[in-house]
């Protein structure tokens, strides 16, 4: 699996305040700690940006990228945002994302292909919310990878994220069943081997301490790795998890094993 490191976003206080006065000592503290705990690509998790929109996100590509030269992935729902960082970017980004909502593919699909990026796509129902079951994910995979395929956006560009829901969601553990069961029949429905990708992190989301988000993320990782995950999106900085995550990724390599 590929990693990707969820750990810049915006809602941190210390980046926030980072972001808002243009400081950008604990933006790059922060990425290089990322990139020595082994992280592969990192997400630049700037939400809305309502304010001094491009700015901003420029300002957060342009710091990235001065201490690391890894894949980003621009996460935000704001398209004058995300027109400003794929212009930032050095070489091709991944635009983190899209789903059925015609008002967002309609905005954030020309960028996607003005900028060359690569694209995420959430399994959401046009209403925005996560379908109730394996089919419904599966209805909305169709569906949206139609609508890019329509757009001019090949395959080979095209990451699909299934929705891990948090277990605190009355319906947590079973919804992430068929999660697992979407990524392991997707290249067989879309007759296609499109990658698929995995927030980890939204598993856990208002757990109450460290030690039950390491226990419940370290039970399901495994889990996505079987199910034949591509790229997951998690905390790097937990460095049981990304142990663990290293493991999983070896297990399920096409190769001789060997412990060395």
């Amino acid at each position: 699996m590929f990693i990707v490191a969820d750990n810049l976003r915006i809602t941190l206080p210390m980046i926030q305040r980072a972001v808002d006065q243009q400081h950008p000592a604990p933006v790059r503290e922060l990425v290089r700690s990322c990139v020595h705990a082994g992280a592969q690509a990192i997400d630049i998790n700037s939400g809305p940006l309502s304010k001094r929109a491009e700015e901003k996100m420029t300002f957060l590509v342009r710091t990235v990228q001065s201490v690391c030269d890894l894949p980003l992935m621009l996460d935000t729902t704001n398209p004058t945002a995300m027109a400003a960082g794929l212009a930032a970017c050095n070489g091709r980004a991944i635009l983190n994302g899209v789903s059925l909502n015609e008002e967002r593919l309609a905005k954030m699909l020309p960028l996607a292909r003005q900028y060359d990026a690569e694209v995420i796509a959430y399994l959401l129902n046009t209403d925005g919310h996560v379908p109730n079951d394996a089919a419904g994910r599966m209805e909305a995979a169709v569906a949206l990878f139609d609508a890019l395929q329509k757009a001019g956006i090949p395959p080979n560009r095209i990451m699909i994220d299934p929705i891990v829901a948090p277990l605190a969601w009355q319906d947590g553990n079973r919804q992430n069943m068929h999660v697992l069961d979407v990524i392991r029949t997707l290249p067989e429905l879309l007759g296609v081997n499109v990658r698929t990708i995995a927030g980890l992190s939204n598993l856990t989301s208002g757990a109450p301490d460290a030690e039950k988000r390491h226990r419940y993320q370290a039970a399901f990782l495994p889990m996505l790795a079987a199910s034949g995950l591509d790229l997951l999106l998690m905390n790097v900085l937990d460095p049981g998890i990304m142990g663990l995550a290293a493991a999983c990724g070896t297990l399920v390599e096409e190769s001789i094993f060997s412990w060395v």
